[in-house]
């Protein structure tokens, strides 16, 4: 499929959330996490007016615990960011933790560990709430990782994008644990290839450490991958926001 398509392309900005604060961890260990900023809704704020066109949020103590917390945090992101997209991932594991979610606000879902243990779940959602269900794919050496990314299953990455291939889902957002945090550049070359097997857009994630991997991600855009997610590189200041947002024409 690759070659045949070109989506617009986001640079979407990372705000990770654990006990209420601004975190990033290190690929994926909660007992590295770096605290940015006290109030995340301040950080939407910022991220928001420099025109990016959606905001990825990440719930860690949800993903880690199988079921939603944060939530003011998260109410306060979606306030903060006004007419800006958020999409929102981490323990959203049931129908009810989906509405809940959409209810605070949140534009898109992203559904991770219950992608793999319940897919039937992911199908009726994306069917129940049309345009509004992404999954998240989180691997470690090609396989999927679950459980706030603690345990590694002997599923494929691949094989389990080609599984929601019909489902109406909006989007996959693929990350490479092994890059996560480590500002070591994206897996691009992995990205690329798993957008080449799906109609679905892929928006790549983990290890951006430069303006220069997000114009490489961008470049992509033909074969797939319709964005990237930015988390540690924009609060060191290895990126700047609207500087890149100006070299990928975004």
């Amino acid at each position: 499929m690759s070659g045949s398509r070109q989506n617009p392309f986001e640079v979407i900005p990372a705000i990770d959330l654990l006990g209420g604060e601004c975190v990033r961890l290190s690929q994926g260990r909660y007992d590295q996490a770096t605290i940015y900023d006290a109030d995340p809704g301040a950080v939407a704020g910022r991220f928001t007016a420099t025109g990016i066109r959606r905001l990825h949020v990440v719930d860690l103590d949800g993903a880690r615990d199988g079921c939603p917390a944060n939530v003011s945090a998260i109410a306060a992101v979606v306030t903060a960011a006004g007419d800006v997209p958020v999409q929102l991932g981490g323990g959203i594991r049931t129908l009810d933790s989906i509405e809940a979610a959409l209810d605070l606000g949140v534009d898109r879902v992203i559904l991770g560990t219950v992608a793999l243990r319940d897919p039937a779940l992911v199908r009726s959602a994306a069917e129940q709430f049309s345009g509004r269900i992404a999954v998240g794919i989180d691997a470690r050496d090609g396989r999927v990782a679950v459980e706030g990314w603690m345990e590694t299953s002997d599923a494929r990455a691949v094989d389990l994008a080609r599984s929601f291939e019909e489902a109406g889902v909006s989007a996959l957002i693929y990350t490479d644990i092994a890059r996560d945090g480590m500002l070591t550049g994206p897996n691009l070359d992995a990205t690329a290839a798993l957008a080449d097997v799906v109609s679905i857009p892929v928006i790549a994630s983990g290890g951006v450490g430069s303006e220069n991997d997000v114009v490489a991600a961008a470049a992509l855009a033909t074969r797939g991958v319709s964005g990237v997610i930015v988390g540690r590189a924009l609060y060191t200041g290895a990126v700047g926001l609207e500087s890149v947002l100006e070299k990928v024409a975004c």
